[in-house]
């Protein structure tokens, strides 16, 4: 198991109820994800060394390890945001590796970060429909100067998915709420909903519990499960890391030292040492 690809986890039987969301999610076929060999260095130091694994779609993986570990700079080159000194990312099958982020997330890749990234002075709701905002009004600009029933049908589209989102992530009370006003738990919850309104094909959670309360932290939980999307998470919250997760990627100095089940890598001599103690 140890540094080990192991893409061969099944799914927990998802139920692909997020709707669009888990649309671009098909069990057993094939690696939505795929790092080989993924080095980043930043003079003399090394953040990640030679990091490979693969992620089924429509799996849940983990990525833990103790801080300063890599865990971001992997989701930085995951996400595009960072390019990598030598190795690659692979999407679907598709070599990204020097495809810029925008494009990442126009192949469907979504990503919240640590640190919440609201729209403070928009709504809720208003968050939400900024997700399906580059796919246009329906019709183009005619349409929507004219507000021809192309445009019209398009914005009851994108209402009715930012509802649905929004129920989804127990927000739909808060849709008129501006999303500088509330506290952090809900503003995570929001960054979810407007990650999920677009229907990503592979969606990435940095520290996703942070700041949410039990009930918040279990109905996340409950929408990843629901999701049959390929999702990829940093979570230090181990509770929920063994509850929500197909397979987990164990990093540690930039290295990865396990790959493998929850129950596999709770019981990893090496990932106890270095990490779970």
């Amino acid at each position: 198991m140890n540094g080990a690809t192991d893409s061969g986890v099944s799914v927990n039987g998802r139920s692909g109820a997020g709707g669009e969301a888990g649309a671009g999610a098909r069990e057993g076929v094939g690696a939505a994800l795929a790092v080989e060999a993924v080095s980043v260095s930043f003079g003399g130091v090394h953040a990640l060394s030679g990091v490979s694994f693969e992620v089924p779609e429509g799996q849940v993986c983990g990525v833990i390890g103790p801080n300063g570990a890599g865990k971001t700079t992997l989701f930085d080159v995951i996400s595009g945001l960072r390019r990598p000194t030598s190795g690659s990312v692979t999407m679907a099958g598709r070599d990204v590796t020097a495809v810029p982020a925008v494009r990442r997330a126009r192949a469907g890749l979504r990503r919240t970060f640590q640190r919440t990234q609201v729209f403070g002075r928009l709504t809720v709701a208003d968050n939400v429909l900024t997700a399906m905002e580059w796919r246009g009004g329906g019709g183009g600009l005619l349409a929507d100067l004219a507000g021809l029933p192309s445009r019209r049908a398009r914005e009851r589209e994108r209402r009715r998915r930012a509802d649905e989102v929004l129920d989804l992530c127990g927000l739909t009370e808060l849709r008129g709420a501006y999303a500088a006003a509330l506290p952090v738990g809900q503003r995570r919850l929001v960054e979810l909903a407007r990650a999920l309104a677009d229907g990503p094909s592979l969606l990435l959670l940095d520290e996703p519990t942070s700041g949410l309360d039990a009930e918040q932290t279990a109905r996340l939980g409950e929408v990843v499960r629901s999701l049959n999307t390929t999702t990829l998470l940093v979570e230090h919250d181990m509770s929920f890391v063994m509850e929500v997760c197909d397979r987990l990627v164990v990093l540690d100095l930039g290295k990865v030292i396990a790959v493998g089940t929850p129950a596999e890598v709770r019981d990893d001599p090496a990932v106890r040492a270095a990490y779970l103690g």
